[in-house]
């Protein structure tokens, strides 16, 4: 089942449960994918589906930290909530052993040797990790590992 067909049956069932926090996430993520479409002028896949999924995440963790910092508690609640709806459809964080070997792959596929090739690397290396690690935790790890 397509991602999009998998959000698209959750709604249906969060209507039916009554689910307001499911619904409103949801839905939010629903809005974005159609903004994505209509963007990019044609259908979209589940790598398109992740990464608007992966945007929505951490736009909700940094709001969650602002609303942390300006003590409000009641809309950090209603983040956290919808945060465990969306989180569902984003896979596992890789561990740093995995994403250093498939870094080192890659390195050695390109023939790496120095800093001035990291953005070789990093375009290279992102599609391979499909949302499994955080951009600025893989610039690290081919920053140290082209050093």
């Amino acid at each position: 089942m397509a991602l999009i067909d998998e959000i698209n049956e959750l709604m249906k069932q969060a209507m039916k449960d009554k689910n307001q926090t499911a619904l409103n996430a949801l839905r939010g993520i629903k809005s974005a994918l159609k903004y994505k479409q209509v963007e990019s002028g044609g259908e979209i896949d589940d790598a398109m589906t992740l990464s608007v999924i992966q945007k929505d995440v951490k736009k909700r963790k940094d709001s969650i930290e602002q609303f942390k910092q300006g003590n409000r508690p009641d809309l950090v609640a209603e983040e956290e909530a919808q945060l465990a709806v969306i989180e569902k459809f984003v896979p596992g964080e890789m561990s740093d052993a995995e994403l250093e070997e498939i870094t080192k792959a890659v390195i050695a596929e390109l023939g790496a040797s120095s800093k001035k090739e990291m953005g070789a690397v990093m375009k290279a290396l992102m599609p391979r990790l499909a949302g499994r690690a955080d951009g600025k935790r893989v610039n690290q790890v081919v920053g140290a590992l082209l050093s």
